[in-house]
């Protein structure tokens, strides 16, 4: 009887670890992992704010920020691009038309962590992060992996007007800024950034003490 329990007590605790893995593998890394932190931001936000050099009239010349819905793949499995769905239409587009450069802040205040955490949105606790870069249209294999990314998480963009001419687009990285912690802003390069992992894996969570 012993012999026949063992299997099960075995299978009953996997299963309880693996219920609760999805949730310990999504929590924030070290403030000490900037790169992890980083991707870790990038993949749990799903909107960003963007800033362009305006050319319309009466800003023109000046800084203009607006809200865009951003993905790099689903939460868990993000490829670090923030890929965007954009339209000429659209008057921040129409700024990246003449100058292409660009800066994107995302924030775990656009998600529960810092409101749970008791953390005010300007608070460096309530992480946060500004690429730097251009936004650049992307075509062929890459613009199927940016409509999976962005479809996934945004299911409503695929009824979008068609007349409105949408084309995929990522944000190309030079430079990232974050701000998680006391101590002020710190910076990492587009290839530390790319080579980071935000998540544990399931080995390192089984074995992390």
């Amino acid at each position: 009887m012993t012999t026949n329990m063992a299997p099960t007590a075995v299978l009953t605790i996997l299963f309880v670890v693996l219920l609760a893995f999805p949730c310990n593998l999504h929590k924030i890394p070290p403030h000490e992992d900037v790169a992890r932190v980083a991707r870790f931001v990038a993949n749990q936000c799903d909107w960003a704010s963007m800033a362009t050099i305006s050319t319309h009239d009466p800003i023109k010349g000046q800084p203009f920020s607006n809200a865009f819905s951003v993905s790099d793949g689903p939460v868990g499995y993000g490829s670090g691009v923030p890929y965007m769905y954009l339209t000429l239409m659209e008057i921040s587009v129409q700024d990246l038309q003449v100058n292409s450069q660009a800066s994107l802040s995302m924030s775990l205040a656009q998600t529960d962590f810092c409101k749970n955490e008791g953390y005010d949105p300007q608070s460096p606790l309530c992480a946060h992060i500004i690429f730097s870069g251009t936004v650049v249209e992307v075509n062929g294999t890459e613009a199927v992996t940016a409509k999976k990314a962005l479809f996934g998480r945004h299911p409503e963009m695929a009824d979008w007007p068609s007349d409105h001419n949408w084309f995929f687009a990522k944000m190309n990285i030079t430079q990232v800024w974050v701000l998680d912690y006391f101590g002020g802003v710190k910076t990492v390069t587009p290839e530390d950034y790319f080579k980071a992992t935000p998540y544990k894996s399931f080995h390192s969570f089984l074995f992390s003490g």
